[in-house]
């Protein structure tokens, strides 16, 4: 479907509506929309959309269409939306490419078109190895880098034995290598549970009868919010220090309130980062949109910065994969992203820092701190492998 610029001011939705029949860029974005996780999808779209708006519609100076489609966290759905916009919409870029698992099942017709491919949400570690692409890169992260964060910071801050827990796929399991990379203290348990999983009272129950000084945890979206939630009202995060990866961020701590107090995050980027990048995108998107960014916000209007320009780079051979593929590149270390220092690697995958972040209570109000810089420019652990 194509995107309708609802959200935007009327003059310059007009402007990008007069402008659509004729665009010259063609933007595909996948990702979810519905459902538990819908907030991931949604901030993805809408830091896109803020970031296009911010530019007059235009990306490179060449007015841009965006198309939306739902994966609703399906595979089979984020391969045939990828295959659509390749073979029927003709798309220039594909943007988002939802949770690993979804992306993942799209790599074939992705490497094999040779259409710039640009993932939002997720950075599995086989695209960052042996199944990388020209055409294909990770504007978010390596799914390692932030758990690789707190495994860090979580050995500095001298905690024996640590509780692991993610849900059962691709990004669950990069996670908690990560985590593992940097943590050298003993490994109590580690849980995996079904994605989209709602009911975690077993899992704390047995976290809770451990012997664990501390846990760690990914559950993005919804499954954080039901995670946190529920270790909330069983008493366990006033008895347990709680670290965690895209699990307390902008898209759950609406609904957590008070329970994310006390809780400790891993990410590239918060709303806490000090940068005046980062403080005009912040203050444009909650003015916009009347919430709090999440860091899948900040890479959706990263993209719409990042291809504005590499799009001026090609100019009007924007058709030619190969030549937007290497002005994506090359655009990696122009321009300047929200989250501080930035640029691909060898890989296509960033080079970036992860920071630590506690989530305090300031005025009555929940907030985000920023506790520092735990690694810095960070390269992952799987670039060697890539042939590129």
């Amino acid at each position: 479907m194509r995107f309708h610029f609802s959200l935007v001011p009327v003059a310059v939705a007009a402007l990008l509506s007069a402008s659509a029949a004729s665009a010259q860029v063609k933007i595909g974005f996948t990702g979810v929309l519905s459902g538990g996780e819908a907030a991931v999808g949604q901030d993805q779209i809408d830091g896109f959309m803020l970031g296009l708006e911010q530019l007059n519609g235009k990306l490179g100076g060449q007015a841009a269409t965006v198309l939306r489609e739902d994966d609703r966290l399906k595979p089979e759905l984020g391969l045939q939306t990828v295959r659509k916009y390749i073979e029927k919409d003709k798309v220039n870029v594909i943007l988002g490419l939802g949770f690993s698992n979804v992306l993942m099942a799209s790599l074939k017709p992705i490497a094999e078109s040779g259409v710039v491919a640009i993932a939002t949400q997720a950075g599995p570690s086989p695209i960052a190895g042996a199944a990388c692409s020209p055409n294909l890169f990770s504007l978010a992260w390596q799914n390692d880098g932030a758990a690789e964060a707190m495994g860090k910071f979580v050995q500095e801050k001298g905690y024996k034995k640590v509780y692991l827990l993610a849900p059962n796929f691709q990004a669950g399991k990069d996670m908690l290598a990560g985590f593992k990379r940097y943590y050298k203290g003993e490994i109590i348990d580690e849980v995996y549970t079904q994605i989209g999983q709602t009911d975690y009272s077993a899992e704390i129950a047995q976290l809770a009868g451990s012997q664990a000084d501390a846990v760690f945890a990914f559950y993005p979206g919804g499954m954080g919010v039901n995670y946190i939630r529920q270790s909330s009202q069983a008493g366990l995060l006033k008895k347990l220090p709680n670290f965690s990866v895209f699990t307390v961020d902008g898209t759950t701590m609406p609904a957590l309130g008070d329970a994310a107090v006390g809780t400790y995050s891993g990410a590239m980027w918060d709303v806490a980062v000090d940068n005046p990048e980062n403080k005009k995108f912040v203050s444009a998107f909650e003015a916009r949109y009347k919430r709090t960014p999440s860091e899948y916000a900040a890479t959706g209007y990263d993209a719409a910065r990042l291809l504005d320009v590499a799009v001026a780079k090609v100019g009007a051979n924007l058709n030619d994969r190969k030549a937007l593929a290497a002005a994506v590149k090359a655009a990696g270390q122009e321009f300047k992203s929200v989250r501080g220092p930035f640029r691909f690697n060898t890989n296509n995958l960033p080079i970036q820092n992860y920071y630590a972040f506690e989530v305090v209570k300031e005025g009555g109000k929940q907030a985000i701190k920023m506790l520092g810089t735990v690694l810095t420019e960070h390269k992952d652990a799987y670039s060697a492998k890539c042939g590129m």
